[in-house]
């Protein structure tokens, strides 16, 4: 019976073990090494943005003809981003969070982020 349980106990472990490395691999491949975007994220952002933010926020992100902010020197701070573009803000943005998934809001940080002004 001991036998029995250890081959189990080893074959979960092991499975597990699989399973914590390919999610470990499937989130590593979104960033570099240095835990930047890759290039692939930047550039499906940036088609996300022309589609979808662009009539407001300005194809280079700024618009000067309306109130939007000046996209290129919003903050560091992705969590908030994402907050925003999901629950919108201030009855000014709408939400969009039920029309973008979570991939396209990240690429979105990505390609905004990459054009920030320092």
């Amino acid at each position: 019976m001991l036998k029995l349980i250890s081959h189990k106990t080893v074959a979960s472990l092991a499975t597990v073990a699989v399973l914590t490395v390919a999610l470990a691999a499937t989130v590593r491949a979104a960033d570099d090494a240095n835990g930047n975007p890759v290039q692939a994220q930047i550039d499906h952002g940036k088609s996300t943005y022309a589609s979808k933010c662009s009539h407001c926020h300005g194809p280079n992100l700024m618009n000067s003809g309306t109130v939007t902010p000046d996209l290129r020197a919003i903050p560091d701070d992705k969590a908030r981003f994402v907050t925003t573009v999901k629950n919108g803000k201030n009855n000014k943005m709408p939400p969009w969070g039920d029309i973008l998934s979570d991939d396209e809001i990240g690429n979105l940080w990505a390609f905004v982020s990459s054009r920030r002004k320092p």
